[in-house]
């Protein structure tokens, strides 16, 4: 039986016709008709005919009528952006968070899931002497801050139920959430109303409160979130940073979105 990293000749031949293709492909922006692409690539028409149905059929590979020419399909513009997305959206949310925090005063934060964890990749820190003081590269379990819940609350249904199923709670404050049903609840209000809060559950003292950051799908990309001392927070300043979360939100979804 093969290993992980072992492969048939047949299987290695196979990979590496496809990736002949791509190459080849991508060196001639006009695409290339069937004829020329065997030739190119020593392969036989009829092999190269059922190559081209199955990397058509994925996305990678689009055929032109017109011309009677292949290209590289929409797949691999749809991968680059995936991959740049996560640089993009950091490089646009800080101007944003700038904003946020101006509006606030109280420190603002773009999470990113990494894992089973919500991950602090970029941080503004508020104005005032009594704060919460976020740190890039802080990790926090999903169910234990604003942003990583509103995160769960907008993942597709198959992914957070596999969450759920395997979820094991660590109380980091005598606060924090230690059922499914009450994770549960809290998921479901977050996505109804579009806010997810956190009340001393992973620092004792401070409240947060986020906003998720959404695909075109609708998938979330990441949060945006303000935590604020708890002896600060009332309804006055509930409403100062659900409005300045809200359009931030929108402002980002906009910019990475065009």
């Amino acid at each position: 039986m093969n290993g992980p990293l072992e492969h048939s000749p047949t299987a290695v031949k196979s990979a590496d016709r496809v990736l002949d293709l791509f190459e080849l492909l991508a060196r001639r922006s006009n695409g290339l008709p069937h004829q020329e692409i065997a030739e190119a690539l020593d392969i036989p028409k009829s092999s190269l005919t059922q190559l081209l149905k199955t990397v058509i059929s994925r996305g990678y590979v689009s055929y032109s009528g017109s011309d009677k020419h292949y290209h590289l399909g929409d797949r691999f513009t749809s991968i680059v952006r995936q991959i740049s997305r996560p640089l993009d959206l950091v490089t646009q949310a800080l101007p944003i968070l700038e904003e946020i925090t101006a509006k606030t005063r109280e420190s603002s934060a773009l999470n990113l899931l990494k894992g089973n964890q919500a991950e602090v990749v970029a941080t503004v820190s508020g104005s005032q002497r009594l704060g919460s003081h976020m740190r890039t590269g802080d990790l926090a379990p999903l169910y234990a801050t604003s942003g990583g819940k509103i995160i769960l609350a907008h993942m597709p249904d198959a992914l957070r139920e596999k969450y759920l199923a395997k979820v094991e709670f660590e109380a980091a404050t005598k606060k924090t959430i230690s059922s499914v049903k009450e994770l549960r609840r809290q998921l479901v209000k977050a996505r109804q109303t579009g806010i997810a809060y956190a009340f001393e559950e992973f620092t004792p003292g401070i409240v947060g409160l986020a906003k998720a950051i959404l695909s075109e799908g609708g998938e979330p990309l990441g949060s945006i979130n303000v935590a604020l001392p708890a002896v600060r927070f009332d309804s006055k300043i509930e409403k100062l940073v659900t409005e300045a979360l809200t359009e931030a939100k929108l402002e980002l979804e906009r910019r990475i979105r065009f």
